[in-house]
Formats: structure tokens, sequence, C-alpha cells
């Protein structure tokens, strides 16, 4: 072994594993993970918010100043971490949330197990449920979706919803929030659910209800979901929802002042405090999708709920803990492009007013049922003809058709035929490339909104980039360095609960 590999792990070593022994354990634990958010996703959510602000986004004196910073920016503890699987570089959100429940690396698509799905592990919400600490689950996507389920269930795939929502009904867990159940047996599992002493609500003022009349084991969702049971994109949300940070508000009152019931009935003699797993969910399909301003209004959303903890954490500084970070990056997102060098025009984002998903199952789904009869892709110039998608386009992503160059314009052209007609004059290699399986116009005009502004895309999948991690409160600074996404789940269960990893079962 060189020099330099025996330096560099003994480093790795002394940054995680000799720190004190936990002198003062953390009795509220807060971990948010915004799903697909690396430093990308961060700095473009700033670089937005300033200028949404009235600042540059190319001026230092602006991006700096507080209001234009992120709550999760500006934790006083920083560290990275490495978010490979056990055989990938480019991990997916079951193996990531297995890492960050469990503390071990499993393959892509298992949740809860080994990657040979021979061993069921213990989730540090399930090691917390057990001594007597109340648990709670938020996620802007589905209750059953890969990242919270990876904190109540142990499954071979993360395909198999119905046993997933399943395991969900028997966790006991105090607290679920955010989406519905994505589950084919959702109407089931909600009954067994209540069956089992669950509250289930879906009513704005029913839910804000509780922060005065708090329920133990109550399941909060929100009443209009978008797709997939998840909730509409922050740009799209209703008056009627709940935002990530009133949802995380609901679940700090619910958690924090009931006693804990005990699994077989009786009461926890004293409040041992709780565990509270909020996600930003759709930061990632946002970002799959290529639509920056849908991540970064799920970003702001995200990082509103993270200033909702650091409210409690401020009244209760030496009790409580906060971690945040993602799973891994999504899209590729860069902050710059090509065609703009070392500028930034976040001003051109500022018009955009619907997600692409919003967008696509509105605006686009009526002018399609509307002009696809006897559509024509052969036909010349189809798109600018279209005095009401030109229009569309502007609009609702702020994009003119007149402020665009040639290149731009037979890119929206060639996106147009395909959608309009399922054919255009590309090759099958370059729609695949230049659409990625997403409606070919939309995710043209937010692929060209998005370079106006400086901001690129590289993938519409999972990247392997590191992810970094914000830390404030008790013990926070065990998660300063340079470290594996699994030594997350082993910080913040050492001394609390017990060293990880925690066998539930053995598999045949």
């Amino acid at each position: 072994m060189h020099k330099r590999t025996l330096i560099c792990a003994a480093c790795a070593v002394l940054s995680l594993a000799a720190a004190p022994a936990w002198a003062a354990m953390p009795k509220y634990v807060f971990f948010f993970v915004g799903d697909g958010m690396s430093s990308a996703q961060i700095q473009a959510a700033e670089a937005y918010l300033t200028t949404k602000n009235g600042g540059s986004a190319t001026e230092a004196a602006d991006l700096l100043k507080a209001e234009n910073r992120l709550n999760m920016s500006k934790l006083p503890v920083l560290g990275m971490q490495t978010t490979y699987d056990a055989h990938a570089l480019m991990t997916d959100s079951a193996s990531a949330g297995t890492a960050f429940a469990c503390g071990v690396k499993t393959q892509s698509g298992v949740i809860g197990m080994n990657d040979q799905k021979t061993i069921k592990y213990k989730s540090i919400a399930e090691l917390a449920e057990e001594k007597g600490k109340r648990v709670g689950l938020i996620s802007s996507v589905s209750l059953d979706h890969a990242t919270p389920a990876s904190f109540y269930a142990s499954v071979p795939s993360r395909g198999d919803m119905n046993a997933i929502a399943r395991q969900m009904a028997a966790s006991g867990y105090d607290f679920f929030g955010g989406g519905g159940l994505a589950a084919s047996e959702a109407q089931t599992i909600t009954a067994q659910m209540q069956a089992n002493g669950y509250t289930v609500l879906n009513d704005r003022q029913a839910i804000l209800a509780l922060k005065k009349n708090p329920k133990s084991k109550v399941v909060c969702i929100n009443p209009t979901l978008q797709d997939s049971a998840a909730m509409p994109y922050a740009i799209d949300r209703p008056e009627t929802n709940l935002s990530l940070a009133e949802m995380t508000e609901v679940a700090i009152n619910s958690l924090f002042t009931r006693k804990k019931e005990g699994k077989h009935g009786g009461w926890f003699p004293k409040d041992d405090g709780f565990f509270l797993m909020v996600e930003g969910g759709k930061i990632d399909w946002a970002c799959h999708a290529n639509d920056a301003m849908a991540t970064i209004g799920d970003t702001l959303d995200f990082d509103d709920a993270v200033g909702v903890a650091l409210e409690f954490y401020r009244k209760h500084p030496s009790q409580t803990l906060i971690v945040v970070t993602g799973d891994h990056e999504t899209g590729g997102m860069s902050v710059g492009h090509a065609t703009t060098g070392y500028s930034g025009y976040y001003d051109r984002l500022l018009k955009q007013t619907s997600s692409f998903q919003a967008f696509g199952m509105n605006q686009w789904k009526a002018h399609k049922a509307a002009n696809k009869d006897g559509y024509s892709w052969t036909a010349p110039n189809n798109l600018e003809a279209s005095g009401e998608m030109l229009g569309l386009m502007e609009s609702v992503f702020g994009l003119a058709w007149d402020s665009l160059n040639d290149h731009q314009k037979k890119k929206l052209e060639d996106a147009y035929d395909k959608s309009m007609s399922g054919s255009n004059d590309n090759s099958e290699a370059e729609n695949k490339l230049l659409y990625g399986g997403y409606e070919p116009i939309i995710v043209t005009i937010t692929h060209i909104l998005n370079e106006r502004a400086s901001i690129g895309w590289t993938s519409y999948s999972h990247t392997g980039v590191p992810v970094p991690v914000f830390a404030v409160g008790s013990e926070a600074q065990r998660f300063a360095g340079f470290y594996d996404n699994t030594d997350i789940a082993k910080q913040m269960a050492m001394g609390i609960w017990q060293p990880l990893p925690v066998v539930k079962a053995t598999v045949n």
C-alpha cells in the first residue's frame, strides 16, 4: 500500500471514528434528504433566489447576502459523501436510502437488505422506535417510494410497493406526511392502517389543526396529488395543499408534544425525543426531466422545511441535531453552459409559471388534442406557423420565438413534429439523446430556456458525483470530512441507539 493511501485512510478514520464519545446525545434528530440534490442544484437555487430578490447572479456581493443563501448552506458543519452503491458508481434511491437508513451498501432497487437479498436490516428509524423515540417520515413523493420506504421496509425490489406499504402500515411510527400511496392496493392498505390505529387525513385545515391538537399515529396526505401519488411541484402547488415546510411544522408539533405509546400497549414513562426524516423527493424528478425551474422551486421548498427545523433547534440547541444532504445527483446539472460562457442570466427563468409536468397534463394535452388530426411532420415550419403554441411557450415559459437563434428554432421545430406525430427528420439515436423518453417539445423548451439562463444538463439519470452534507447541533462535528454515505447512518445511530448494521432477519 502506498504511503499516500495509508495517510488518506488514517484521515478518514480520524474524522469519523476518533471523535469523542457522545457526551450529550441528541434527543431530537432531523435528517433531511434532497433526492437528486448536489452542489449544482444548491448553487442554482441560490443564484435564482439572488435574482428574484433583485440582485445579480454574477455579483459575489449579492450572492453572499444572507437573504440569498439557503438555510442548509449556512449551517456551520460541512462534509462530503460518496454515493456509489455496492455494484454501481451511479446509485439509485433504494440503495442510497438503504445506506442512509441501515448503514450498508446494497444494489440498485433493493431496500433494507444486502446486495444478495439474503439479509434484512433494521433502519435507524426502527431502532429509534424500539427505544421509545417518536418517529416521523415526510416526503413530497409517495410515502411508499424508495427513500421513505428505506426507513421502515425491507424488500428485494422497490417495485413491490404493496409489500412496502403493508410494512408501513405495520411500522407503528407516529407520523407520516406528504404524498399518498402509489401501491396498487393503496385503498386496502389505507384501511389496514386505520385498523392499526392510524388516523388518515387529506384536508389542509384538518392537517394544520394537528399543530394545536396533535394525535399519535397519523397519516397526513395532501389533498391534491400530481403524478404517482406525489405532491405537485412547488411551482404548481395549489392553495389547498401544504408545503413541505408546513408539513414539517405539523410533524414537529405532533412528535414533540405527544407521549410515545408502545407497540404492545402502555406508555413510555419519559420523553425520549424523536427522529424525523424529511425528503424533497421531486427535486430528483425535476432533474430527471431537465426542468431547472421545477428543480429550483422544490429545492427552495425543501430548504424552507430545513428552516422550520432550525427554528426548533434554536429553542433546543443542546438537544437537537440537524443533518441535510442529498442521496445522489440527478441530471448532471451544471451551473454554466457552452453558449453563455462565464455569464449567468437567471432573470430568464423568472417568467416560467408551470413545471414540465403540469404543462404536459394541461395546456400541452389540450393543444395536441385540438391540432393532431391531419398533422404532417414533413410540412415546413409547423411550430412557427402555430400562433397558439408560440403563445404558450411565451406565456408559460417566458420563451419568445423572436428571441431565439436559428439552431434553437430548428431544435424546437423537430421536437414539435416528434411530439405531434411521433416522427421527425432526426435519427432514432438523435431523438434518444435529445429527449430521453420525455415529451420532445416540452423537454426541448426547458433545455433551451435553461441553456439561455446558463444551466446545462448531461443526463436524464443519476450521476456519480459526491454530495455535500450540512449539519448543526449536538455532535454535528461528526459530519465534517469526506466519507461514505453509509457513515451518515452510523454517525446518527452511534451512541443514540446502537452500532450499525443491525440484522433484522435472514432470508433462506
